[in-house]
């Protein structure tokens, strides 16, 4: 799949969104060094960074959007993709992945329809995969939110996405 299919939730931001960024970014503007904490707060507003966002903040604050796009692909704490209702990270760490975590991330693709980073078409589900979330007892975990699931197998995986049917 090619990184167009990730950005699978068309971008919807609203006006009242935008009148909180433009609010944030004339607060700091002015401010050395205040690209980090507006794109933090830009952030917190919608949920993730899409080119959309990151071209208000660019004009805005007078920052080529290569610069707002470095800063964004750099840092782990921005995500350029939307993040569903339900987050699943599957750990490939190495205790996991012997177990079989590779097989739990690759059934949950298949099952959701979407790649690493990608998020579903209704805004449900988002999938990435993590190293170690400290767990190994519990080879192979995967988490859903704050949910932790251990001990899984392939089989296990519609059952837990079916929990999550609301």
């Amino acid at each position: 799949m090619s990184s167009q299919t990730k950005k699978t939730v068309p971008f919807n931001g609203t006006e009242q969104q935008k009148a909180e960024l433009l609010k944030v970014i004339a607060a700091k503007k002015n401010e050395k060094g205040a690209l980090m904490p507006v794109m933090q707060k830009a952030q917190e507003i919608y949920g993730y960074l899409p080119v959309e966002v990151q071209t208000i903040i660019s004009d805005e604050m007078n920052i080529p959007l290569e610069e707002v796009y470095g800063v964004a692909t750099f840092y782990a704490q921005f995500s350029l993709y939307p993040k569903g209702k339900y987050e699943i990270s599957v750990c490939l760490g190495t205790a996991c992945y012997v177990k079989g975590s590779g097989d739990i991330f690759n059934k949950l693709q298949e099952k959701l329809g979407i790649e690493s980073g990608g998020c579903t078409p209704d805004g449900k589900f988002s999938l990435t995969a993590c190293r170690c979330i400290g767990a190994c007892g519990l080879a192979p975990v995967m988490t859903v939110n704050d949910e932790v699931y251990g001990r899984l197998t392939v089989d296990d995986v519609e059952d837990i996405l079916n929990k999550y049917n609301d």
